[in-house]
């Protein structure tokens, strides 16, 4: 089972300015290798089917850089460039990695074959987070981490690290508030299905924008819209940013409290996020949610509402949170789970401002929610035993 915890730091003044200097050089060199990735792109990119090969000029072809030849590049950097010796070399090798990674996501596309925007360069304070591919358990004891090159740090442990994980892998990262790190925890005694697992325990879910989820039992979370209520304040902070002069202190210090006023927005979010799915996990085994399209939703007027809501995130902490309990969550095909009537399966179209399922055929009346979440269940158990008869 792989997990990960977040604990925060307490870092000395002399700390903060090795992490700093560490971000702000691997931003130079993620820069930099992008660049590098970039002028390849130009270079090899020649549309020799609409060119005549007599008349133009086909430049000679490039070997295309990757990770291995980006990192291999990395032992003349530090005799070029000798202060780069005071970062950990796994620290800095990791950063040919993102690279390759936000620009085949580009050019390729992610497992599933969804393209990602053009990578950008990183400006000034934009680089957070930097990895430790390897780290050993005896470096972090008690409340002090050692991280190569930085030091002993003191950690605030709000939670102990159980007994049997071992640490994959140490990210620093730098917010608003501060500095944390994230242990990555790996322990293959855990079974991947709880062992009293019963496929018929399921329950279905509609996620919306009035009330946050329905379940196919009639129970109701109303929508918290951390972002609305917040709203106020935020507008208050960002005009505090645009009358200060842009590189004062005073700008530097507006621009610090408007970034922890957004993340105590998310924080809290993410919270609601973990105790929701706590909930379901504690009365359910799967869970059946649909397989939305949230990025083209998040396009439509209704944009502002639906990040608030987070139903990605929400649906990422449950899978996760399901995977590592031996639980399942299941997608489901969501097109007309709304229209088609969970009793007779007729469909009854109707616009989204009707709240009421009103079946003709049937006789069936209940809310549209309550409605689309039994068909997600129903979706749900047809899927699961498709699985089950597969395997």
């Amino acid at each position: 089972m792989r997990t990960s915890y977040q604990y925060r730091l307490n870092p000395t003044k002399e700390q903060v300015e090795k992490i700093d200097k560490t971000l702000d050089m691997l931003r130079h060199q993620y820069n930099y290798q992008l660049a590098q990735r970039f002028h390849w792109y130009e270079q090899n990119r020649s549309p020799i089917d609409r060119c005549s090969i007599l008349v133009c000029h086909l430049p000679e072809l490039k070997d295309k850089p990757n990770r291995f030849s980006q990192q291999a590049s990395l032992i003349q950097l530090k005799k070029d460039r000798p202060w780069y010796t005071s970062i950990h070399s796994q620290v800095l090798q990791e950063v040919p990695k993102k690279v390759e990674l936000a620009f085949d996501r580009w050019l390729k596309g992610d497992v599933n074959g969804k393209k990602s925007g053009k990578p950008r360069f990183k400006g000034k304070g934009q680089y957070k987070t930097f990895t430790f591919p390897q780290f050993k358990r005896h470096h972090f004891v008690n409340n002090i981490i050692t991280l190569s090159k930085i030091g002993d740090i003191k950690v605030i442990v709000h939670r102990q690290i159980p007994d049997g994980f071992d640490i994959k892998t140490v990210s620093v990262t730098r917010k608003a508030d501060g500095y944390y790190i994230t242990l990555s925890l790996d322990d293959k005694t855990v079974p991947t299905i709880k062992p009293d697992f019963n496929a018929n325990n399921i329950v279905g879910i509609d996620v919306g924008l009035i009330d946050f989820i329905v379940t196919s039992d009639d129970e109701r979370i109303a929508a918290p819209k951390f972002l609305r209520k917040a709203e106020r304040k935020l507008k208050s902070a960002q005009r505090r940013v645009s009358r200060r002069k842009k590189g004062s202190n005073r700008r530097k210090k507006a621009i610090k409290k408007l970034g922890i006023q957004h993340k105590k927005v998310a924080d809290t979010r993410k919270d609601f996020h973990f105790k929701t799915a706590n909930n379901l996990l504690k009365k359910y085994d799967v869970v059946a949610v649909e397989k939305l399209n949230i990025k083209g939703l998040a396009r439509t007027r209704l944009a502002k509402s639906i990040n608030d809501a987070g139903w990605g995130q929400f649906i990422s902490i449950l899978s996760s949170k399901a995977e590592n309990a031996g639980l399942k969550v299941i997608a489901v095909n969501p097109n007309g789970t709304s229209q088609e009537c969970s009793n007779c399966g007729h469909k009854v179209k109707k616009p989204l401002s009707q709240r009421t399922h009103n079946c003709p055929i049937c006789h069936t009346s209940l809310c549209r929610d309550l409605n689309a979440a039994i068909n997600i269940k129903n979706r749900g158990t047809h899927g699961l035993k498709a699985q089950s008869m597969s395997s």
